[in-house]
């Protein structure tokens, strides 16, 4: 009787590491949810750590912000563009008639906001500018697209300006040149964007 009580045991016993053995894969999932119920207790801590950290977060982007984005008063400004000596590259893509007035505009807007041109031989340029030019005549109208890299001495980019200016054509319109349907006085509003681009780049980066 003790020996089949104990086969009995036995059984039931390999039964039961059978059936833990089996539950356990099957279980798996159930394995995981009970850290989410005591995952309850810990949200508590959590959750005050994620209303710490959260309005942290906004305060650091804002700060970043700030630093990046909050444009320089009118004394810093003017300041920045006094100590800034502009070099200009030679343009690209434009005429020499095109150019001309370009070049010239340029030179005369940036001595308007206190900004010093730096000849081409100068070491002492603090920026240096690139421009690409293109024409497009349409009809009475001809388009001039314009790109402008600015870089450091190292020839690092620091800044792009790019636009389009359509005006009415000087010349016959759908030449070949669409360049001799482009007047001074596009060339010149051109310039004069750019150099106030520019310096809107300057003052923007301090703060």
């Amino acid at each position: 009787m003790r020996r089949s009580h104990v086969t009995t045991v036995s059984l039931l016993v390999a039964l039961a590491v059978a059936s833990c053995t089996n539950a356990k894969d099957v279980l798996e999932p159930s394995a995981i949810t009970p850290p989410a119920t005591s995952a309850p207790a810990t949200p508590t801590t959590q959750g005050s750590a994620v209303t710490v950290t959260s309005p942290a977060a906004p305060a650091a982007t804002t700060t970043a912000g700030a630093t990046t984005t909050t444009p320089a008063t009118p004394a810093q400004t003017a300041t920045i563009l006094a100590k800034t000596r502009l070099q200009i590259a030679p343009i690209v893509g434009a005429s020499v008639e095109a150019a001309t007035p370009l070049t010239a505009e340029l030179q005369t807007r940036a001595k308007q906001r206190g900004i010093t041109l730096a000849g081409s031989a100068d070491q002492t340029a603090t920026h240096v500018l690139k421009g690409y030019f293109s024409a497009i005549s349409e009809g009475k109208d001809t388009t001039v697209i314009y790109v402008w890299d600015v870089y450091d001495p190292s020839g690092n980019r620091l800044h792009r300006i790019n636009g389009q200016m359509k005006a009415p054509s000087v010349g016959n319109g759908g030449g070949a040149d669409s360049w001799k349907d482009v007047s001074p006085a596009t060339m010149q509003a051109i310039a004069d964007q750019t150099i106030d681009q520019f310096a809107a780049f300057l003052g923007g980066k301090a703060g």
